[in-house]
């Protein structure tokens, strides 16, 4: 046997060894970017996802929030609650497809990167309001909620990047809860008075009166 060879064989558990080590590593760092009770993409890598997305021209960047999340959880319990997140989170994956990416951001708060080939963002997102407001499968019927969506187009805001995007989709979500319009999209005007990104009523926010813009 030459040398080589005997070089080569000896080295063979250690390279086994090392391609498993980068594995596991691999996989630890997919779990890291899954939310462990809904399987969607976390904060991080949500963000990653959604920021390589929105190179597309016709990306549109959603906020849902689950509407009197509370209230479910302290009527129907914690354990009721999860299956309102879980169904929400399914229902938006399903709904988004593997062209976009859902994350879970925290809470009963998700947001979404979808491509709009289209032109139709709005009637799709309006039907999705309407699953996502269905009861959830094997619990009880009075456990319903709904979730308000807001939303706004990439290329509506050409500087912005997923931060101000999702700003801006937060200030629309927060005007479809407050006026129970469901859906609401941003447009060319602030919707509220901000500093830093923040919503009037958050923290760092402006006090001053809301300056709207925006058409449902």
């Amino acid at each position: 046997m030459s040398t080589l060879t005997t070089v080569l064989l000896s080295a063979l558990p250690l390279m086994a060894g090392w391609a498993v080590h980068v594995w596991w590593l691999r996989a630890r760092l997919h779990t890291a970017r899954r939310d462990p009770l809904t399987g969607l993409r976390t904060r991080d890598g949500f963000t990653r996802r959604a920021t390589a997305l929105l190179k597309n021209p016709r990306a549109v960047v959603v906020l849902a929030d689950v509407d009197r999340f509370k209230q479910i959880n302290d009527t129907h319990g914690h354990a009721a609650g999860d299956a309102l997140l879980k169904a929400t989170a399914e229902r938006l994956a399903h709904h988004v497809g593997r062209s976009g990416v859902v994350g879970r951001l925290g809470g009963d708060e998700f947001a979404a990167v979808v491509i709009d080939d289209h032109g139709t963002a709005g009637d799709l997102l309006a039907v999705l309001h309407g699953v996502l407001a269905r009861p959830v499968d094997g619990q009880d019927p009075d456990m319903h909620t709904t979730v308000s969506l807001g939303w706004v187009r990439a290329s509506d805001f050409p500087a912005d990047d997923l931060s101000g995007l999702l700003g801006r989709a937060d200030e629309a979500m927060y005007a479809a809860k407050q006026g129970r319009a469901g859906l609401r999209r941003a447009g060319l005007g602030r919707l509220f008075a901000t500093v830093t990104g923040r919503r009037s009523g958050r923290t760092g926010a402006r006090t001053a009166a809301p300056v709207v813009g925006v058409a449902a």
